[in-house]
């Protein structure tokens, strides 16, 4: 018979069990759940964290972008109005020697009406400076040098207007270049006015001489290289009857009108009792011959069986 002393295997048994469920205080599956737990928890914590962080780098740029961004404004304004500062300048210093020349060009044509008066002065007081004078006033007239009035023919010549179908609310739609006056428009004009007898032309207050020119640069037409504005007002002096019919059977102006037709150019012509043509600009001089060594005018042949 075995005895079984208290303390003995049964206490140890019992001991051990013991330390067992102390040791193991949970059971395995509940273990591993716990664990489970734990990772996904460290994974979800690992992209709240990066989000964090993207928040963070995305603060930071918008805030470095907002002073970039306040920065290139203020050099902008300081840009724009350095800008402004120097056309103002240059406008100012445009004024000035605009006014300058302007006082320049009149103190010119007072010298130039002195020695005018001077110089007829000597020519009329002989016969042979007489007749000089008297082709020097024909040529000063083909030269348009002097100011010139009476009846005549005035043309007007237009940019087509703004398109039906223009924008209402956006503003209207850019011009067609087609239907802007351009200086052969021009050139057509002038050539039919000289062609039909017209003794003196002017465009828009701009006399034309036998060596002006009618030019287009950018978008300016140009009259012995100044510009000229839109409407164009073509004045020639002559006959106002000779000159209509001439000007209306020439195949400038039916050239002309096709253009004007195709393009929507306004293209008008009136017959005026009276039109002022100012001076043109004063030709330069470049050779002269002394009236001594002009010979005189031919003798009239005599009559047949005088």
């Amino acid at each position: 018979m075995t005895t079984v002393r208290r303390g003995g295997g049964p206490r140890s048994l019992g001991a051990s069990l013991l330390d067992q469920v102390l040791a193991e205080t949970l059971d395995p599956a509940y273990a591993r759940a716990a664990r489970a737990r734990a990772v996904r928890a460290a994974g979800e914590a690992a992209p709240r964290s990066r989000r964090r962080r993207g928040q963070f780098a995305v603060a930071a740029v918008m805030a470095v972008a907002g002073v970039l961004a306040a920065v290139t404004y203020d050099q902008a304004a300081a840009g724009a109005q350095g800008r402004e500062e120097v056309r103002m300048a240059l406008v100012a210093e445009i004024e000035g020697e605009s006014a300058t020349t302007d006082g320049l060009a009149a103190d010119l044509e007072t010298v130039r009406e002195q020695v005018t008066a001077a110089r007829d002065d000597a020519l009329a007081a002989t016969a042979v400076g007489q007749r000089a004078l008297d082709r020097l006033a024909g040529a000063e007239l083909a030269a348009a040098v002097p100011p010139v009035s009476g009846p005549g023919l005035l043309v007007t010549l237009a940019d087509a207007g703004p398109d039906a179908d223009a924008d209402p609310v956006g503003g209207t739609t850019e011009a067609d270049p087609r239907g802007q006056v351009r200086d052969g428009d021009l050139q057509l004009v002038v050539n039919a006015l000289w062609a039909s007898g017209a003794e003196a032309v002017s465009i828009n207050g701009q006399r034309l001489g036998p060596t002006t020119a009618i030019r287009f640069a950018g978008e300016a037409v140009l009259v012995d290289f100044r510009p000229v504005t839109n409407p164009y007002l073509v004045s020639a002096v002559g006959d106002p009857g000779t000159l209509r019919g001439r000007f209306l059977a020439s195949p400038e102006v039916n050239a002309l009108a096709v253009i004007s037709d195709t393009y929507g150019l306004r293209f008008e012509f009136a017959q005026e009792d009276e039109l002022s043509l100012p001076a043109g600009s004063f030709p330069e001089l470049r050779s002269a011959v002394p009236v001594s060594a002009v010979p005189p005018p031919p003798a009239p042949e005599p009559a047949p069986g005088g």
